[in-house]
């Protein structure tokens, strides 16, 4: 469906907010005699070992001329230099002079104390909201040059649970039209989970990147022999990963250290990525039924696994 009018504004509202924040609207970036562009062209010269122009060309979506324009300016004004590739004699690689290397470590420290000012203005609470909606942000356009940071699983913490009660309801009502009736069911879980916990033979995982939260999963006592997975959800832009099947794994390695017999779940037959997870570690279907929740006609699922 294409974009409204209203979602186009509140892109461009969203960028012209943060051009201002940053000071992309200045003549100079960070009050220095260099443009944006110049900057950032310093700034991958100096962060790699073997870069052309083309590099840049390709990597940065820059314009072969313009590159080549402000190439010509940091060239004249001595902050640049190029030099013969030792691997490929048709290649000539971009290097920092001693001047340039000397205006990098002046633009990298002010942009520093720039974003670090920033970041201290705000709260515990606000700064993990930044950079979470960063994060989201990089990942929805799909950029390309994330960090490879690792994806950990962490226990609960506070703040955790109002998080799985909200994507839980923004992703089922997303991507499987559900209403507002599923998400009071998960705040039910959750709420019983947390009055309830023992530390011993329950848990919950949070699978984190950096400051961003990408999955949850829980494993609650049903009685003393069978253990009861709940809540399995991963972020969409996170699938493919083998997320999901880490945090099955996961829940199932501590169930079997917690002594349980068995493990079994409850869901619903079009969740077929979460379906297809259960079955491959094991898991068998022992009963289905029809019902009408959260708005749509659905078949529930028990599946149940002897450890």
């Amino acid at each position: 469906m294409p974009a409204t009018p209203l979602e186009i504004a509140a892109v461009r509202r969203f960028t012209r907010f943060y051009t201002r924040q940053i000071g992309l609207l200045n003549d100079g970036l960070l009050k220095s005699p260099y443009t944006l562009t110049e900057s950032r062209v310093l700034y991958e010269i100096a962060s790699r070992d073997d870069v052309a122009a083309s590099d840049l060309t390709r990597d940065l979506g820059l314009d072969a001329g313009f590159l080549s324009r402000t190439l010509r300016s940091l060239e004249v004004r001595g902050l640049i230099a190029r030099t013969p590739s030792p691997t490929d004699g048709r290649r000539q690689n971009l290097t920092l002079t001693d001047a340039g290397r000397s205006a990098f470590a002046e633009l990298d420290t002010a942009s520093a104390a720039q974003v670090g000012a920033m970041l201290d203005a705000l709260t515990d609470t606000g700064r993990t909201r930044l950079l979470q909606a960063m994060r989201t942000i990089e990942g929805a356009l799909g950029s390309r040059d994330l960090p490879d940071e690792p994806i950990i699983l962490r226990p609960h913490r506070p703040g955790d649970m109002g998080w799985v009660v909200h994507r839980h309801g923004a992703l089922y009502a997303q991507e499987y039209g559900w209403d507002e009736t599923f998400e009071p069911l998960v705040a039910d879980v959750v709420a019983a989970f947390i009055r309830n916990f023992d530390a011993k033979r329950e848990r919950c995982w949070i699978a984190e990147r950096g400051a961003e939260i990408l999955g949850s999963i829980f494993l609650v006592k049903q009685d003393d022999e069978t253990a009861k997975l709940r809540l399995l959800y991963v972020e969409p832009h996170t699938r493919g990963t083998g997320l999901g099947r880490r945090l099955v794994a996961e829940c199932l390695a501590f169930a079997r250290s917690a002594g349980y017999a068995r493990v079994v779940l409850w869901t619903n037959d079009c969740l077929h990525a979460a379906v297809k997870i259960y079955r491959d570690e094991g898991f068998r279907l022992i009963g289905e039924e029809k019902h009408h929740s959260f708005g749509k006609d659905l078949v529930g699922q028990t599946w149940e696994l002897t450890l």
